[in-house]
C-alpha cells in the first residue's frame, strides 16, 4: 500500500512541476507592464468577451463566443492562480 501512495505522491509532483513550468511559460508570455502586452491583453479581453455574457439566440454563435471566452480564462488562470490551484482545478474536469 505504501507503493500506492507513494506512485500517487509522485505523479502529483510531476504533475505540479509540469504546471509550474506551464505557468511560467504563460507569464513569460502575457505577463508584464510593457505597452505591447497592455494593449494585447486588453485586445483579448474584449474580443473574447471576458466581462460580458457570451450568450446568443442562435447556438452556433453562442458557441464560439464561449470558446473564445474560454481561451482568455484559461490564460487569466495561468496568471493568477497557484500550481497547486490550477492541479485543483483540472484535477476536478473544470477544464481540459
Amino acid at each position: 500500500m505504501s507503493n500506492n501512495l507513494e506512485a500517487k505522491q509522485s505523479l502529483f509532483q510531476r504533475t505540479v512541476d509540469f504546471l509550474n513550468k506551464r505557468k511560467l511559460a504563460y507569464g513569460q508570455v502575457f505577463r508584464g507592464d510593457s505597452l505591447a502586452n497592455q494593449v494585447v491583453m486588453a485586445d483579448l479581453a474584449k474580443f473574447c468577451r471576458a466581462t460580458e455574457p457570451t450568450f446568443h439566440t442562435d447556438p452556433r454563435i453562442h458557441a464560439r463566443l464561449e470558446g473564445r471566452r474560454e481561451v482568455f480564462l484559461r490564460i487569466t488562470e495561468h496568471l493568477h492562480l497557484s500550481s497547486e490551484e490550477l492541479f485543483n482545478l483540472y484535477s476536478k474536469g473544470q477544464i481540459k
